[in-house]
């Protein structure tokens, strides 16, 4: 199948945008505008090895300031 074709339906994958959340029980963490590769037809999102090594980090980040909802975005985060 071709690289930018969707495995799932067939459709078109794209670079975007996307809202990422996660729940730790005790504490939600949402962080907006994480890169993706989005499907243009039934919405699939990918995101890169790279972003989740991030996302990792903002993770462990956010638990260590023990809030019960952390929301970040992505794009101003200090990443390593």
């Amino acid at each position: 199948m071709a690289k930018d074709k969707c495995p799932i339906c067939g459709g078109y994958k794209k670079s975007s945008f996307v809202t990422f959340t996660v729940d730790l029980n005790s504490t939600l963490i949402v962080i907006r505008n994480t890169p993706a590769t989005v499907c243009s037809l039934c919405g699939e999102e990918w995101i890169s090895d790279e972003v989740a090594r991030n996302i990792e980090t903002i993770i462990l980040e956010a638990k260590s300031k023990k809030r019960v909802i952390e929301v970040v975005d992505y794009s101003y985060e200090e990443v390593a």
